[in-house]
């Protein structure tokens, strides 16, 4: 782990002794060279982890090619949803340690870090499920002439999760794919090493899965990540994580003609017009900004409120963010957490400044915490400013932190204009108590996600995933599947026909 030069490390003695290895082949795997964890909320020492190499990847993709041909775990759709049944009953057992981890490493604040964790044991029931539908069609052809259609695992999926909310967003993606068949190769950051071992001892806990059908990979760097993106006997990647990244991953995986998909930034919208409810609104758009401090792709970053209503949501609103303390989960009080590290911090505020620079005008600064009991931690105290100007990069591009836009408009045509104004499309949300404007603006925005009067509501049985630059595919829903499977065609004449 790269520390800024004015960091010194300071040991948090509850958790320094952490060690995190590599899980790989059924069995924990140490690497040549180690990183230090830091915890985000005091910037002291957390743990030890091991720091994968390129002969680290090759080592967990082996393993998951054997696995893959060697077992009957392709093959064995009542196993599968069997071992993730059972998974989310393990999941269900530990929940308190993958919030508890979440916390620590991560810096979320603990109804943060509990919302993320109730997830997974649904989304593993879900994807238990999703492994005995049938997926394929049968029907004659010809008289005499039989032809079906299957669906098989395609092979070994290389992963890709990020450290914003690891334990969830990793299930997320490891579900389908094991409920497909496949076996599987997860890199996490090292941001998430401890969530990564703990994800690591909870399916080695449950006997049905054989050694190397999961396989977990830690790593500072990207050696890991190319690997899987280039190595051909990788024959599907799913990433989440940064569009720049995104990018680079579609045009390299391209080489392989690989199956990619993505899940990428966002820039969400809160359209509040006139009729809306406007306390609940604004609560919603506090929460939308602070809520793991701004690191999350849907973020609500983009305030479009319509002018009727604007001078006073505007001034409830920067009251509200005013008024957000910030501090760690071990302080109940909290109500923003940390970033993930003091140069997130530098680099949010910097965007901030620029923006000012730019023609934003301020209305609440926020800014890096100066309070001196969070002294060591990366706070970050929200930020909202109001723009005339729609192409600045404070607007168009992803800030990943607790900063927030206000634009003015008067009709809905401009609302939505606004809203679509952006090279992103994961997600967006409607604020009217008309019954019939949030439907009609919902089927006209370029987004994958529409929440009405709420933000965010996600539902694990539907479907995720954006349009544009914010992504490829999807995650969630009977679709998360799809990625993980091939098509084949099989024929038979089972009455003999002259040729």
């Amino acid at each position: 782990m790269t520390i800024e030069a004015s960091q010194a490390v300071v040991e948090d003695d509850a958790a320094a002794s952490i060690t995190v290895k590599h899980w790989i082949g059924g069995e924990f795997v140490d690497s040549a060279r180690t990183g230090t964890s830091i915890s985000p909320a005091t910037g002291k020492k957390i743990g030890t982890f091991a720091d994968a190499d390129t002969a680290t990847g090759q080592a967990a993709i082996d393993a998951a090619a054997r696995a893959f041909a060697e077992t009957s775990w392709k093959i064995d759709a009542m196993v599968r949803a069997t071992a993730l049944s059972h998974l989310a009953d393990a999941y269900d057992a530990r929940i308190g340690e993958v919030a508890d981890t979440l916390c620590r490493e991560n810096g979320k604040l603990a109804g943060e870090a509990a919302f993320e964790a109730h997830f997974i044991p649904r989304a593993l029931r879900f994807a238990a499920g999703l492994a005995v539908q049938p997926h394929g069609r049968a029907t004659d052809t010809l008289p005499g002439q039989q032809a079906i259609s299957i669906r098989q695992a395609v092979g070994v999926a290389g992963l890709i999760a990020p450290w914003n909310s690891p334990a969830y967003l990793s299930i997320r993606a490891l579900a389908p794919a094991l409920a497909a068949g496949c076996a599987v190769v997860l890199k996490l950051p090292h941001q998430a090493a401890q969530s990564g071992a703990l994800l690591s001892e909870i399916f080695a806990s449950v006997p049905e899965f054989p050694a190397g059908i999961v396989n977990v990979v830690i790593e500072s760097g990207s050696d890991v990540a190319q690997l899987l993106v280039s190595s051909p006997q990788v024959p599907v990647v799913s990433y989440t994580g940064s569009t720049a990244t995104g990018r680079i991953i579609a045009r390299n995986a391209a080489e392989n003609f690989k199956r990619v998909g993505l899940e990428l930034g966002g820039k969400t919208p809160h359209l509040v017009f006139a009729d809306a409810d406007i306390d609940v609104a604004v609560g919603t758009a506090v929460a939308s900004s602070v809520v793991f401090a701004g690191q999350f792709c849907m973020t609500g970053s983009r305030i479009l409120v319509q002018r009727e209503i604007a001078e006073e949501y505007i001034q409830k609103l920067a009251g509200a963010l005013s008024s957000i303390k910030a501090g760690p989960a071990s302080d109940p009080e909290s109500q923003i957490g940390p970033m993930i590290d003091t140069g997130s911090v530098a680099r949010v505020d910097r965007l901030v400044e620029e923006a000012v620079a730019a023609g934003a005008e301020v209305i609440v600064r926020g800014g890096p915490s100066d309070d001196p009991a969070l002294a060591g931690g990366a706070f970050y105290l929200p930020a909202l400013l109001k723009v005339t100007d729609g192409t600045l990069p404070i607007v168009q591009e992803e800030t990943f932190g607790p900063v927030q836009t206000v634009q003015i408009f008067d009709t809905e045509e401009e609302a939505i204009a606004l809203a679509n104004d952006s090279k992103y499309g994961l997600s967006a949300s409607i604020w009217s108590r008309d019954i019939d404007r949030p439907m009609r603006v919902s089927r006209r925005l370029d987004a994958g996600l529409i929440s009405i009067n709420s933000w965010a509501n996600l539902s694990i049985e539907f479907e995720e995933g954006g349009y544009k630059a914010s992504g490829l595919g999807r995650l969630g829903g009977s679709a998360s599947i799809e990625d993980f499977l091939e098509y084949k065609q099989i024929t038979q004449n089972y009455i003999p026909q002259p040729h």
